[in-house]
C-alpha cells in the first residue's frame, strides 16, 4: 500500500467515527453534563474540607473548582475511550469488524487509526467542556489553554488504548458495562483527579503510592501542568511508555492466530 492510501485508509475510519459522534447526540451532552454535574455538586461539598490547593511549581494558590478541572477533562476522555471500546465489541457482534479487519491495510494500522479517531473526538468534547467551564470560573493562563491540548491528546491516546485492550478481551457486549465499572471507577477515584497527592498522603501513606502508581494520575498531572504552560516529563513518559504498551497488547489481541478475534471474526 503507498502512503496515499493509508491517509485515505486513516480518514475513512476518522470519517467513521465522526459520523457516529454526530449521530449520538446524547452521548456529546452526557459527556459534558457529567463532568459539569460533578464541578457544581462536588466542588461545592469539598470547597469547605480542601479550601485551596497548591499547584506546583510555581506554589500558585489556586480554588478547588480550578484545581479538579485537569481531572474533569481526564473523566472525559476515560468514559470516551470506554465507550469507544464499547462500539468496537458491538461492532464485532455485528459483523463490522470482519469488513474493517479484512482490509489491506495492516491489523495494527488500522487499530492505529480507530485510536487516533477515538483521541479526537475526545478533544472535541473536552473542548465543549472547557467552552462551558468559564462560565463558573475555572480560568487558566491563556497560553494553557494551546499547551494544553498536546497533553489531552496524550492522555486521550492512553485510556483508548486502555478500551481497545478491553475490547479484545471482552467476548459479549452484555459483560461490557460490569468491567467498564470495574475499570474506570478505580482508575478515576484512586488518581490525583479530586484530591492532591499530599492529601491522600496525610490519609494514607499506602493510598498515596496506589494513587502515584496509577497511570490515569500521571495523564491527569500532565494535563495540569501543561494548563500551567508547564512540562511534567515524568508523567509524560508514564503516559507515553502506558500507551505503547497497551496499544501493543491490544494489537495482539486482535491478532487472529492469539487473541480471542480467532473465535469471533
Amino acid at each position: 500500500m503507498t502512503m496515499t492510501a493509508y491517509w485515505y485508509c486513516f480518514l475513512g475510519v476518522l470519517k467513521r467515527e465522526l459520523l457516529r459522534f454526530v449521530q449520538q447526540r446524547s452521548r456529546f451532552f452526557s459527556a459534558l453534563v457529567r463532568p459539569l454535574l460533578w464541578l457544581v455538586v462536588f466542588a461545592a461539598g469539598f470547597r469547605a474540607a480542601l479550601g485551596i490547593a497548591i499547584i506546583p511549581p510555581y506554589e500558585t494558590y489556586i480554588t478547588y473548582e480550578v484545581y479538579i478541572m485537569p481531572g474533569l477533562i481526564g473523566m472525559i476522555l476515560l468514559f470516551n475511550g470506554m465507550q469507544s471500546a464499547l462500539s468496537m465489541v458491538y461492532d464485532r457482534e455485528m459483523g463490522s469488524m470482519r469488513i474493517l479487519l479484512t482490509s489491506p491495510a495492516p491489523r495494527g494500522f488500522l487499530l492505529l487509526c480507530k485510536l487516533v479517531a477515538s483521541a479526537l473526538v475526545s478533544m472535541l468534547q473536552a473542548l465543549g467542556f472547557i467552552l462551558v467551564s468559564q462560565l463558573f470560573g475555572m480560568d487558566a493562563p491563556l497560553s494553557g489553554y494551546v499547551w494544553v491540548w498536546p497533553a489531552i491528546f496524550l492522555s486521550a491516546l492512553m485510556v483508548g488504548s486502555l478500551g481497545l485492550l478491553l475490547s479484545s478481551l471482552i467476548k459479549q457486549l452484555e459483560n461490557f458495562a460490569g468491567v467498564m465499572n470495574f475499570v474506570v471507577f478505580p482508575l478515576f477515584f484512586l488518581s490525583s483527579a479530586l484530591y492532591p497527592l499530599w492529601k491522600m498522603r496525610e490519609s494514607s501513606e499506602l493510598l498515596y503510592y496506589v494513587c502515584a502508581a496509577n497511570p490515569f494520575t500521571h495523564a491527569v498531572e500532565l494535563i495540569r501542568f501543561s494548563l500551567y504552560s508547564t512540562a511534567n516529563y515524568f508523567s509524560l513518559s508514564i503516559v507515553l511508555i502506558t500507551t505503547i504498551v497497551l496499544l501493543s497488547a491490544a494489537i495482539v489481541g486482535y491478532d487472529p492466530k492469539r487473541g480471542i478475534i480467532v473465535r469471533k471474526v
